[in-house]
């Protein structure tokens, strides 16, 4: 079994409040969920302009983890109100 886990830091240039941010979020999470992955905030919660995401799928099959992350980074680089400001992807 190869677990994907992908740490996903996001700006939010044009937030004004952490409910701007969560509003954002929200949709987006939402959004991962259907793509069969586990997503959390895991930094970041009191931040209305940044916010640290993991993000974890597993499969026994790494060239499905990673197209499946993939599609993750892409709708996360698709996002209008959100930057991607940094990212790291590990296998356990």
């Amino acid at each position: 079994m190869i677990v994907g886990v992908l740490t996903l830091d996001l700006f939010f240039p044009h937030a004004r409040s952490l409910k701007d941010k969560r509003r954002v979020l929200h949709g987006f999470k939402d959004r991962l969920r259907r793509q069969n992955v586990a997503v959390a905030e895991i930094e970041f919660q009191d931040k209305w302009q940044r916010s640290r995401l993991g993000i974890v799928t597993l499969n026994s099959h790494q060239a499905l983890v990673d197209e499946v992350l993939g599609r993750v980074l892409a709708d996360a680089g698709g996002l209008l109100e959100a930057e991607v400001s940094g990212r790291e992807i590990r296998y356990v």
